[in-house]
């Protein structure tokens, strides 16, 4: 039985995946979501003790292996400080700027585990107050979150159970769409998630044997910088990481096409292995746009970084603002799970 794409099943293992909050740092939730899927479908998985999760598929040949990584860890933040107005100041966790945060809903988890609900703003946020609000700068001076709650002080907001170093996650506004767009936060790297957690799926229920052992590594650390870059089984000769693709003005990646990334800020991935999936997308007619990515980095690059002698390389679905609210189209989703189900079959470069 080869591969068939599930688009409504893709679609729905996404919305659900988003739907769990989980910031770099707070991963429990959705690492037990993901081990109970691995253990239902009797796939054979480690827990790291980072947290995160290595499931095998054992192949034709068990010498020689390779490993695709994506991340489940998203952008966030921690509580820095409450102010004596109530208000929380924030600490961001990951890489963006807090106008991508701007008006959204967030949940503030506590050590208790109690849950509650807040907005992020400006401090200056009413324009019939404040002259500034428009041009004040959007900083972890100027940014609070406004809880939903009659708590107006410090004192008011600890008996809540609120303190300091307490995670806060966002809304992802998960929406997926008749035209074929899904939108959401943290598609980066959630998509490419639903689409690994669907090709184990596949192989855990089906006859069909890979040609070398390989290695799925759900990470929770990436948009940290330290990731799938440990644990890494020293007989993994390829190391595919498969997320986001960037686009922007002077980018080719888009929305509905596989990209495969050339360089990031660490620099050129493997030659011949970027070729091979070139060559591959090529051959199976799959839609793709190779580029740059000037402002990355990835858990392929890190493993490098981190000394290991591997081939590395990334590729995934192109995402539309990055870091943001973002958004992409099932047409690229099914070019990035074709790529990754002709390349798992495909051999290793030599």
């Amino acid at each position: 039985m080869t591969y068939q794409w599930n688009s409504k099943e893709t679609i729905g293992l996404l919305g659900e995946l988003t739907g769990i909050p989980s910031p770099s740092g707070y991963t429990m939730e959705i690492m037990d979501t993901i081990k109970k899927m691995m253990a239902s479908w009797e796939v054979e998985h480690i827990t790291t003790n980072k947290g995160g999760i290595i499931a095998t598929i054992k192949g034709e040949n068990d010498e020689r292996h390779r490993l695709l990584t994506a991340h489940v860890d998203t952008l966030g933040a921690m509580v820095k400080e409450i102010k004596p107005s109530g208000r929380l100041k924030l600490s961001l966790v990951g890489g963006f700027k807090f106008n991508a945060i701007e008006g959204e809903n967030c949940l503030i988890h506590t050590a208790s585990g109690k849950t509650l609900t807040g907005t992020i703003l400006l401090h200056q946020t009413t324009v019939h107050v404040y002259k500034d609000a428009g041009t004040a700068e959007r900083s972890a001076d100027n940014m609070e979150v406004r809880i939903d709650e009659k708590a107006f002080s410090e004192d008011a907001v600890r008996e809540l159970g609120i303190e300091v170093g307490d995670f806060v996650s966002f809304d992802p506004r998960f929406a997926a769409l008749e035209s074929g767009f899904v939108k959401s936060r943290h598609l980066d790297d959630k998509a490419s998630t639903a689409l690994l957690l669907q090709l184990v799926k596949h192989f855990s229920e089906s006859s069909e044997k890979l040609p070398y052992t390989t290695h799925f590594y759900i990470s929770n650390n990436e948009e940290i910088g330290y990731g799938g870059n440990s644990n890494i089984p020293p007989q993994t000769e390829e190391y595919i990481a498969v997320d986001m693709g960037a686009i922007g003005d002077g980018q080719t990646s888009d929305e509905y096409t596989v990209s495969i990334c050339a360089k990031d800020s660490s620099g050129p991935y493997h030659y011949g292995l970027t070729r091979h999936l070139i060559a591959l997308a090529k051959d199976k007619n799959i839609d793709y746009k190779v580029d740059i990515y000037p402002y990355y980095g990835s858990d392929a690059s890190a493993a490098i970084s981190a000394g290991y002698d591997v081939k590395h390389a990334l590729f995934g679905p192109g995402i539309e603002a990055s870091h943001s609210y973002e958004r992409t189209h099932t047409d690229s989703l099914k070019a990035s799970a074709a790529l990754l189900y002709a390349y798992v079959m495909s051999p290793l470069v030599s």
